[in-house]
């Protein structure tokens, strides 16, 4: 006896696949004649395939994406390219000759790697920190270790000398603003959470300058610190005046509050020669494996570029720019190509707001409807968790499925809540979102800091990232339909 297995596929796949094995009949369809087929079954009371049959067969390409990459020789490929790239470009700020390096390797390096390689220009902001110092001077001199904040204003050549306030919120600023007038303001903020605890380094200028203060220091936005500043971008509100801001340590931070509630009197300077030029010429960088099918539709992959101006940027964010360009090479590596065009975009000037991203979307919203989904990878690229999704219920259906496919990784989750500034222009369009889920209880103790280095990352766990990233990318692009709206 000798068991009947259905194909659907194009004209060329029935010349390789229409043969008979010793014990299966392998009979390759059209799609037409695959749908006739279908209501053929219905009509004789048979169900057809539903899509967790259809993305179940895909079990044997994901277990050979993932041997490729975690067990292969792909091995460690993402983690090597990445120590290369930051040792040899070091830390990447938007508007910077280092930037421009980045996307000049990048280009290289990728076209080397056989890939469709193009760059898409942008304009990005350009601040420039120049060189900054802060020092205690009362009740006894120390120096303070100081990171400038993005777009901060600098002081004069002979910096600003100013008594101290020191709060531990907008509330208490708000209660103690006669005091504030003439002073450095200092918040000592707790930790609560990245998102709710970075208003105080985004706002804190703004909030400071409306009730007099001449400048701002911040205690740095992470859980953990050993006398690490970190820095970031902040806003000024449109109408009020533009005051130098920058983030001192935990350490200092906490130490002048001690200080304050005893009652001593605490004297700062303040030297910063931040500024701010014209906007830069920058550019997006584009790679991409053509669908067959439909070279319109596209799944996109992505990371951002650009870094901060300390470290070297290989956690922040070279990890998720090196897996998305690793997933495109394991699925070439392997010979494959999907129906869909697998992108990969590596963002530029994300730390100023996503602004490259938001103009490739304004660029490419025109064609919003051809896009399946968009991934971003910018929380690190640690063991890997699960993948978090944002889409209609029937599309959170297909990407279900999709995830079963990791077993052979033990990250089969898939939970709510896509994220990523580069891709939120899309997923606030409707177009289905992905992000990765890593264990990134440490990410925060080296965010834009000194410490993002190399010795941050893992080979193992770059490999699993990758093998995760390309198998999600290429079943959702290879699928027969499109995930629903």
């Amino acid at each position: 006896m000798k068991l009947l297995k259905v194909l659907c596929c194009d004209v060329e796949e029935r010349k390789e696949l229409n043969k008979v094995g010793p014990c299966v009949h392998l009979l390759c369809l059209s799609s037409s004649e695959c749908a006739k087929l279908a209501w053929t079954a219905s009509y004789h009371g048979y169900q057809p395939s539903d899509i967790a049959v259809e993305v179940a067969g895909y079990a044997d390409v994901a277990k050979q994406i993932i041997d490729l990459a975690v067990f292969g020789v792909a091995q460690n490929r993402s983690y090597r390219r990445l120590a290369d790239f930051t040792d040899t470009i070091g830390n990447r700020v938007s508007g910077s000759h280092n930037l421009e390096m980045a996307i000049k390797y990048m280009y290289n390096a990728m076209t080397q790697d056989g890939l469709d390689v193009h760059l898409e220009p942008v304009k990005i902001p350009h601040w420039v920190r120049g060189k900054e110092s802060a020092e205690m001077l009362v009740p006894r001199v120390k120096s303070l270790a100081i990171l400038g904040l993005g777009s901060s204003v600098g002081t004069s050549p002979e910096g600003i000398k100013a008594e101290v306030l020191v709060v531990r919120s907008f509330e208490e600023l708000k209660q103690r603003s006669s005091e504030a007038v003439g002073k450095i303001v200092v918040f000592n903020q707790p930790f609560v959470s990245y998102g709710e605890t970075v208003a105080y380094r985004a706002f804190g200028a703004s909030v400071a300058a409306k009730v007099g203060a001449v400048a701002t220091l911040i205690r740095s936005i992470t859980p953990f610190s050993i006398n690490s500043p970190h820095t970031g971008w902040q806003d000024y509100e449109e109408g009020v005046k533009r005051i130098p801001t920058a983030c001192i340590t935990v350490e200092d931070a906490e130490l002048m509050w001690r200080m304050a509630q005893r009652g001593q009197k605490i004297v700062v300077r303040l030297t910063m020669e931040a500024k701010t030029l014209p906007d830069a010429d920058s550019f997006n960088t584009v790679a991409e494996i053509r669908g067959w099918q439909h070279p319109e539709q596209v799944v996109l992959l992505s990371g951002h570029l650009d870094s901060w101006d300390v470290g070297q940027g290989a956690m922040d964010d070279g990890g998720g720019a090196m897996i998305s360009w690793e997933a495109l090479s394991l699925i070439k590596d392997l010979g494959l190509r999907p129906r869909r065009t697998m992108r990969t975009v590596l963002w530029t000037a994300e730390e100023q707001g996503g602004v490259g991203a938001q103009q490739y979307y304004n660029l490419h919203k025109v064609n919003l409807s051809n896009f399946d989904l968009v991934m971003e990878s910018d929380l690190g690229t640690f063991t890997p968790m699960a993948l978090q999704f944002t889409g209609s219920d029937a599309a959170r259906q297909v990407m279900e499925e999709v995830v079963k496919l990791l077993a052979p990784i033990n990250t089969t989750k898939l939970e709510t809540h896509g994220e990523g500034t580069d891709i939120s222009p899309w997923m606030q369009a409707g177009v289905p979102g992905a992000s990765l889920h890593v264990a990134d209880s440490r990410y925060f103790w080296f965010h834009h800091s000194e410490g993002d280095t190399m010795t941050v990352q893992d080979p193992q766990d770059m490999n699993l990232c990758s093998a995760l990233w390309a198998v999600v990318a290429y079943v959702v692009a290879d699928l027969q339909d499109m995930l629903p709206r």
